[in-house]
């Protein structure tokens, strides 16, 4: 048994053929001696002529592969209950990860269900009406769910990444997310997986309880009590259990806010702020393959890293093909997110452009405010947004004007439905910000020829990279440092980012409370 990297042009397939003719040179044996192929990983490489490379795993005819199977997932209809508040990617995970242990797991979402909550995002897209319990952040499947299904994340020292990419196969996304070096689903195909992934609960004896927003936990004899508001039907439901998993993303403020009142630790943490950069796919196309992209290609992504004064600029959430969305949760705020559809194949790329911000960098004034000092802080650039254009339009300012400091007379079409309106964002972000910003984007240009252009689009505000708070754990039972039982997870802990890092959180939360039978 051996993997080996193997190459060939993009314009051909790995056929079986050839990939049992390059196994055979590397296990040094005839072809016909060779067992079988796994693709193990594939990528693009563009820096000379545009190739597939591949990590592919061989063996000898009568060798014995070892597959991973998943965890299995019996009825747990009568075990005993953990609730999990929250259905993103934390609390889902979480939830099948409990199965498996065992247990039945108890959900509690703020939000809609998948299919219900387009209708709230229809309409703050193209009414500009919010509903601050179901919108692109809150509802099932989290906010993961309707930005693209990025899942880069290949680092092991999480967990074994193979049980969420096997676990999202399973549930009907495609095998290529197993291989992929930049795995992604596409927005168009995650409801139907997100609701997959509900019957297999429900089918083992799980539950869910959508529109139940979590107003108050209390401790209750040996456990936990949740008052929660059913906005449905307007009245309080109280659910109680001896282990709860906090999955609530790291946009839901209200539950820092309830930690602060009952005197419960959180801190600040550092987060990224910036603006969303658009660019056409087509331009993105031929930087990054030369002038060469062929239709059959996929579509261009990039990613980039600077260090500017002591802080990093970065991309973030690349979506090649994809379009703008708002992302907001409160009202008389304006925030931006970007998704692809599974094909990619809108005329825009856009990504986040974000300057790490760390406790420290806030102006004087949020300095005093503790633990919300850099949320608030967040909070209020998202309202100085809103409050420029009286809408849930987005302020904008094509890319040299904005570094050279001035206002774009006119601005280019966007893929952001509610739509755009010329400002002085070089003012309107923090001098710290549209400082590093300034200087980044010319640095840019060096590796990526033409990125820097008139024909982008910077539209703010990016603010939601990460949670602004840190509910703290401790590092070994991972339960909260004061109240026993209750298991901070994933994005909205500050303890992940992203799609695969939170479920791999939302996991390790759930093997933690059955390492304590």
């Amino acid at each position: 048994m051996k993997e080996f990297e193997f190459s060939q042009k993009i314009s051909r397939p790995l056929t079986e053929e050839a990939a049992k003719e390059a196994a055979a040179k590397a296990l040094g044996v005839r072809v016909e001696s060779v067992g079988g192929t796994a693709i193990v990983r594939r990528s693009v490489d563009a820096r000379g002529d545009i190739l597939w490379r591949y990590r592919i795993l061989a063996w000898n005819k009568g060798e014995v592969i070892e597959r991973y199977a998943l965890p299995a997932l019996g009825d747990v209809s009568g075990a005993e209950e953990v609730i999990v508040v929250g259905a993103g990617p934390a609390g889902l995970f979480a939830a099948l990860r409990l199965i498996s242990e065992g247990f039945r797991p108890v959900i509690l979402e703020r939000g809609k269900d998948v299919h219900e909550r387009k209708a709230d995002m229809a309409a703050l897209s193209m009414e500009g009406r919010l509903n601050p319990d179901s919108n692109y952040c809150y509802g099932e499947g989290g906010a993961g769910a309707f930005s693209d299904g990025k899942l880069y994340t290949r680092s092991s020292k999480r967990g074994d990444i193979r049980e969420v990419l096997h676990r999202l196969v399973q549930a009907g996304a495609p095998e290529e997310i197993l291989t992929d070096a930049h795995p992604h689903i596409g927005t168009d195909r995650l409801p139907e997986i997100m609701e997959n992934i509900r019957k297999m609960i429900v089918s083992s004896g799980g539950e869910y309880h959508f529109s139940t927003r979590v107003r108050d936990i209390s401790r209750d004899g040996n456990g936990l009590r949740l008052a929660c508001d059913d906005l449905v039907n307007g009245v309080e439901k109280v659910y109680c259990a001896g282990n709860v998993i906090l999955a609530t993303g790291h946009s839901a403020r209200d539950i820092y806010e309830m930690f602060s009142a009952k005197g419960w630790t959180i801190e600040p943490k550092g987060f990224a702020l910036g603006v969303r950069v658009e660019h056409p796919q087509s331009l993105i196309n031929n930087i990054r393959y030369h002038g060469k992209y062929q239709p059959f290609m996929p579509v261009a992504e990039y990613s980039f890293v600077q260090q500017v004064e002591g802080r990093g600029v970065f991309s973030f959430c690349m979506c090649p093909g994809g379009i703008l969305v708002p992302s907001q949760t409160e009202e008389k705020t304006v925030v931006l997110n970007g998704m692809s559809n599974s094909r990619r194949n809108s005329k825009w790329a856009n990504a986040g452009v974000v300057v790490q911000i760390e406790p420290g960098d806030e102006p004087d004034g949020y300095r005093s405010r503790g633990a919300f000092s850099l949320l608030d802080f967040q909070r209020d650039i998202e309202r100085n947004m809103y409050a420029f254009s009286s809408s849930v339009k987005a302020p904008a300012q094509r890319m040299k004007d904005f570094c050279r400091g001035i206002e774009s007379r006119d601005l280019p079409r966007s893929s952001y439905v509610p739509g755009t309106v010329p400002a002085p964002l070089h003012s309107l972000l923090p001098e710290n910000v549209a400082g590093r910003l300034r200087k980044a984007f010319p640095q840019v240009e060096r590796s990526m020829r033409g990125y820097y252009t008139n024909d982008a689009l910077l539209l703010g505000v990016e603010s939601r990279t990460s949670s602004p708070v840190r509910i703290p754990r401790d590092p070994e039972t991972l339960e909260h440092v004061s109240v026993p039982g209750l298991y901070p997870a994933g994005e909205g802990a500050g303890y992940s980012g992203g799609i695969v890092s939170s479920a791999l959180d939302g996991i390790a939360c759930a093997m933690a409370i059955a390492k304590k039978k």
